[in-house]
């Protein structure tokens, strides 16, 4: 006669606190274990509740195979396409003016690098900036000092550290685009699992504080992604208009500092350095106009209605959460902070008792 299953007792408090030792100390070893990966791996999750809805949208219009491969493929590609894009361009732009900063630096080396014409209109210490240049960079053989100065034990072990950090980032790159393939793959499962999980830990509250944090993350990214290429495509078309040497890649760097709070200021700073130094001074003037305007408009009215209005939360907390995400985290921070941020005023809302202020949230 085969042996009856029989429901398993419930735990005594001394197992209970065990198993609570044993799960903490597991997942502070897996922490642990996992330390080195941690970034990639939160950036495939972000990358993942960004693109999950139009990912979602184009499973539904073409549904997968039973493998269910083809869309996670494709959008895991196009990430990595986006991603590698500007570095492609940066090469490319490179190895076009590879032969002009060649010339310029074998003239630099016969006769040094003369004092710019835009120094001897500064309004203040023109004649210290030109004495200073004559003593240190206008004079024959420059390169050949520089080259002196740089030729030590030092500076080969740091060139030697930067490419062992470059072949590691690289491998995060890769493990990351890993990662963000299984997410989408798999992304049914996980979410059912991530909510059953915090039904059983946190109650119905837990599975509002996360979707607090997802519709942060997608609000986050709408406020500072796209509005930052937007920011770049307008200030790039008034880079080329202004003559402003390369206003493509010019426009793709302001695209990248307008994502940061404040950042767009020294791009289209720089590029209105570029225009003085050629003794353009309207067309400097003019950029620098067109970019505190499209910058104002940017942070003072798009963003707060982009960011705030998805989950309403107080544009002065997702500020400190985007400044203190970036101090803390780097570029990382700028999609976690404002999560962190998120999750905290909902809780907060939730102790004081204020539900008319609890944002309405879609599934």
């Amino acid at each position: 006669m085969p042996p009856i299953d029989r429901p398993e007792p419930a735990p005594s408090r001394g197992q209970a606190l065990f198993r609570a030792l044993l799960a903490a100390l597991l997942l502070g070893l897996g922490l642990y274990i996992l330390s080195g990966f941690l970034r990639a791996l939160v950036w495939a999750l972000v990358l993942a509740i960004a693109l999950w809805p139009l990912f979602a949208r184009a499973r539904r219009r073409f549904p997968p195979g039973r493998h269910n491969v083809l869309w996670p493929a494709v959008f895991t590609a196009l990430v990595a396409f986006v991603l590698l894009l500007p570095i492609a361009l940066l090469a490319v732009e490179a190895s076009r003016e590879a032969h002009d900063l060649l010339a310029y630096a074998r003239e630099a080396e016969r006769n040094g690098i003369p004092v710019p014409d835009v120094v001897a209109h500064l309004p203040y210490g023109s004649a210290a900036v030109s004495a200073w240049w004559e003593a240190h960079l206008a004079h024959a053989g420059l390169a050949h000092e520089l080259s002196e100065r740089l030729n030590t034990a030092s500076n080969r072990d740091l060139t030697r550290s930067l490419g062992a950090g470059l072949v590691h980032r690289v491998v995060l790159f890769g493990f990351c685009l890993l990662t963000l393939f299984f997410l989408f793959r798999e992304g049914d499962t996980v979410i059912a699992q991530a909510l059953r999980a915090s039904h059983r830990l946190f109650g119905p509250r837990g599975e509002r504080v996360a979707r607090q944090m997802v519709a942060s993350v997608h609000g986050t990214v709408d406020g500072l992604v796209l509005v930052g290429l937007g920011e770049g495509v307008l200030l790039g078309i008034v880079y080329a208009l202004a003559g402003v040497p390369h206003p493509v890649l010019f426009g793709a760097i302001t695209a990248v500092a307008a994502m940061i709070p404040f950042g767009a200021p020294l791009a289209f700073g720089l590029a209105a350095v570029l225009l003085l130094a050629g003794g353009a001074v309207v067309p400097a003037a003019i950029v620098v106009a067109a970019g505190f305007v499209v910058t104002f408009v940017a942070d003072h009215f798009v963003r707060p209605v982009l960011i705030g209005g998805t989950t309403r939360l107080p544009f002065l907390w997702v500020l400190l959460g985007i400044l203190g995400g970036v101090e803390t985290f780097g570029l990382l921070g700028l999609f976690v902070g404002p999560a962190v941020m998120a999750a905290l005023i909902l809780l907060w809302r939730d102790f004081t008792g204020s539900p008319e202020e609890r944002p309405a949230l879609s599934a």
